[in-house]
């Protein structure tokens, strides 16, 4: 079958890598793509956002899957697009509709979709502009009523940024000011305040066809720029799977109290779900909480959960869009896969784009996975402010993470930086 991947980061060319494997496969093609999904498939320069433009690739190509990486598409309904036209509504979309990525879309939506059904997480107040009045007097009031570090959301995507932690209650209402005054934009108009957990994160994906669901390699990421995880936030620097506090015992309580609440409660709120759910979660003492919620899969973590899985991707997706993925297996790899991110001197502030990359053709026991890059003039260059995601696997997560770094130490472009600590934690 042919299929449609969207999106050009890392988490689509590990995609593209596994989908390629598939003997399902016909043709795939990747908009826009990358450098490194240019090796896996047909490339096309079609914006992520440009449905009218996607839909007619669909229909030319007679794709068949089409599958969402990133969420700002998924936010603005792709999924509905699909659907609402008469000759695709075959199509089968692999990501959710508007109403199911609020999920990631809306901070506080996937906080009272929590409450509801249930579902353990930090205890949050939401306040907002929609009325014209800054609510600071209140919302200054919940934040001295809680103990530091306090946590700041603003509710709408705002490119991963629009998390911050603070110690110091007079900075957090400062920049609870900040955000309702445009600091990033209409995603901060409205913002959940909530109680700092104290624990360990990971995340743990799904994939869910509305009814049933399999269980994919849970993975940790790291994502400030610094070692020791210090810094600036950035979209991850690095990751491993599998995470070893992330036993049986707590698995069954992320399922019973969390994955199942969650599948039952987007049923029962009549959502139409086809695709990941991602599950940002912190052990608390070997409790399982919700920190967030995303709509697809997680970059870095895709570079370490997609290596892992055995089973026939193309085939799982297939089974989601028929509503059929019951009964089916996902076989995973016992070995340890590491990810090491190379990013781009300055990231995550200004950073140039358009530098060459030298070492991308020498033989590695890994995976190269491009996550900004681009060809000019037949070379392979930087374009974006993380550039290339080295995946290994072995043994163990540590073994894993010497062949990833052993990796790193032939590939070179000007400015490139990365962590060298990548599991220091575990």
């Amino acid at each position: 079958m042919n299929v449609l991947l969207i999106g050009s980061g890392g988490r689509e060319h590990a995609l593209a890598w596994k989908l390629k494997q598939s003997p399902l496969l016909t043709k795939l093609f990747i908009a826009p793509g990358n450098a490194g999904t240019a090796l896996c498939g047909i490339n096309v320069p079609i914006a992520v956002d440009n449905f009218p433009a996607l839909a007619q690739l669909v229909r030319s190509e007679k794709i068949k899957i089409v599958v969402v990486g990133p969420e700002d598409p998924l936010v603005k309904g792709i999924s509905d697009y699909f659907k609402e036209q008469d000759d695709l509504r075959w199509v089968g979309v692999i990501g959710p509709d508007a109403s199911g990525a609020k999920l990631e879309g809306s901070k506080d939506f996937a906080k009272q979709f929590m409450e509801k059904n249930g579902i353990p997480t930090a205890r949050y107040r939401t306040f907002s502009m929609a009325k014209g009045e800054e609510p600071i007097a209140e919302a200054e009031a919940y934040i001295r009523s809680l103990n530091p570090p306090y946590v700041l959301k603003a509710d709408g995507l705002a490119a991963g940024k629009g998390v911050v932690i603070l110690n110091d209650a007079d900075q957090a209402v400062s920049e609870l000011a900040a955000m309702f005054g445009g600091k990033f934009g209409s995603a901060g108009k409205k913002v959940v305040i909530e109680e700092f957990l104290d624990g360990i994160e990971l995340s743990v994906f799904v994939l869910t066809d509305g009814d049933s669901w399999v269980l994919l390699p849970e993975a940790k990421d790291y994502k400030r720029i610094g070692e020791g995880d210090t810094g600036l936030n950035t979209g991850g620097m690095g990751a491993v799977s599998p995470v070893s506090f992330a036993n049986e015992a707590f698995m069954d309580k992320v399922k019973e109290r969390i994955i199942e609440p969650t599948i039952n409660g987007l049923r029962v709120s009549g959502i139409r779900y086809q695709g990941f759910i991602f599950f940002g979660l912190i052990s608390v003492k070997g409790e399982p909480f919700v920190i967030e919620y995303n709509v697809r899969l997680g970059d870095p973590e895709s570079e370490v959960v997609i290596p892992r899985i055995e089973s026939d991707l193309l085939e799982l997706f297939s089974a989601t869009a028929e509503r059929k993925l019951k009964g089916k297996k996902l076989e995973i790899s016992e070995e340890s896969a590491a990810t090491v991110m190379m990013v781009s001197g300055g990231y995550p502030g200004d950073y140039q784009k358009g530098l060459p990359i030298s070492g991308l053709d020498m033989q590695t026991d890994g995976i190269i996975f491009h996550a900004g890059t681009t060809v000019r003039e037949k070379l392979v260059v930087t374009n974006g402010g993380r550039v290339l995601a080295l995946t290994s696997l072995d043994a163990n997560w540590k073994k894993a993470l010497e062949k990833s770094y052993k990796t790193a130490e032939n590939i070179s472009f000007d400015g490139m930086y990365y962590r060298r600590d990548i599991g220091f934690d575990l």
